[in-house]
């Protein structure tokens, strides 16, 4: 029998990673309650080591051989950084300060209180073995997982914003400042999370180094054309992300420092919302897959599962709670904080990027990053079923008034 190269095992498991998720999205119309992103996270789930590898050990082993897998997450790392990159560009900081104290009210509390909330879930997973990494000091982990329950995926929301047609409309607009100033809070807790006082110097030195190399590469893009700002632009986040991991910093703090310092100006908008499609149709898949092949149940299946309920439980009571209390504060129409504390459910993808961080840095286990997985699939998945007939509501009610 012909073996396999190591080139037809990665093709294989390409053909696995875009074929699956892509039938059991289109011949399921799953798109309403789990679009077709999550749908690939799922997949990624089921084709890893807990499901796959457990019921098919051997064909496991066949296809996401060690080699497959180091060839997959350099795929994974490159497509994920430029998602991120194409999420610091799009930070609208101005109209956030346009509108700074409604901004800053509603974005705060919409942080603050689903961080409490995931901090004390947090401290109550913590009473038992097996959620902490072994790198992992207790403020750390605690800290991690509550900013986990705080996150907002700003890629998705924009994403369903479009599905449910308020994108350009001032409500739109609105959750997409809350959730850029949410975006900004949440590197700087990464950072916070990820320093090192070993390499403290390193950090500092990367900071200073980052802030000099800004002030040249935005004089530059100023002055080239738009089709010359891509490719340099795409140079200048590989070097972000190099010189943030030798800090300690992690390469995608890199990543995201690297796009937010651009002006969303310097590109033509049709254009980056075609180049952020592409990059979540041709190689964000393997990103999906590569976040599965880490899922673990090694504390037991319930556990997670209980684990990610609570989490769940902290997460979306949480954020509607701060929301809610931000309405009251600024007298917003009923019905509305309502609907946005829905829309900034949306975790999937950011949390994720998030969460990985911390798993590589061991600061949280296999297990916890399984629970956090769960929680952000369930969060994105309630989001549009529970968020459409609101926003239908409050349109009925406008309509109304005016």
């Amino acid at each position: 029998m012909h073996a396999m190269t190591p080139t037809e095992v990665f093709l294989l498991a390409m053909l696995i990673i875009f074929s699956v998720p892509y039938l059991v999205w289109r011949l399921g119309r799953t798109d309403y309650w789990a679009p077709l992103v999550v749908v690939q996270i799922f997949g990624g789930i089921l084709l890893g080591p807990g499901v796959l590898g457990a019921l098919f050990p051997d064909y496991y082993a066949t296809i996401f051989t060690p080699a497959t897998i180091g060839s997959l997450n350099g795929v994974a790392w490159w497509a994920v950084m430029m998602f991120v990159w194409v999420a610091g560009i799009e930070l609208d900081l101005g109209a956030a300060w346009r509108h700074r104290r409604e901004t800053a009210v509603t974005a705060g509390l919409a942080l603050a209180v689903p961080l409490a909330t995931g901090s004390i879930a947090a401290a109550l997973m913590l009473r038992y073995p097996g959620w902490a990494g072994v790198s992992g000091a207790r403020w750390q982990v605690i800290l991690g997982i509550g900013m986990a329950c705080a996150v907002t995926a700003l890629p998705i929301l924009v994403l369903f914003l479009e599905k449910l047609e308020v994108l350009r409309e001032p409500i739109g607009q609105r959750i997409l400042r809350y959730a850029s100033l949410d975006d900004i809070a949440i590197w700087g807790v990464l950072a916070l999370i990820l320093l090192d006082w070993e390499r403290v110097g390193r950090q500092a030195g990367f900071l200073i180094g980052f802030a000099v190399a800004t002030l040249l590469i935005r004089q530059l893009m100023a002055r080239i054309p738009e089709r010359d700002r891509w490719y340099v632009s795409l140079i200048w986040l590989a070097g972000c992300g190099f010189a943030a991991d030798w800090a300690g910093l992690h390469f995608m703090v890199g990543a995201f420092l690297s796009g937010a310092v651009l002006d969303a100006k310097w590109f033509d908008q049709a254009r980056m919302d075609d180049f952020r499609r592409f990059v979540l149709l041709a190689v964000m898949p393997v990103f999906f897959l590569s976040t599965g092949l880490k899922t673990q149940w090694a504390v037991g299946g319930i556990a997670v599962f209980a684990a990610a309920a609570l989490l769940l439980f902290a997460s979306v009571g949480g954020k509607l709670a701060g929301v809610h209390a931000a309405g009251r504060i600024l007298k917003w129409r009923p019905g509305e904080a309502s609907a946005i504390g829905w829309l900034l459910q949306t975790k999937a993808l950011i949390m994720i990027i998030f969460v990985n961080i911390l798993l590589d840095k061991a600061i949280i286990t296999n297990e916890t990053f399984t629970a956090l997985l769960l929680m952000a699939l369930a969060s994105t998945m309630l989001t549009v079923p529970m968020v459409a007939p609101k926003l239908k509501k409050l349109a009925a009610l406008v309509g109304r008034s005016a």
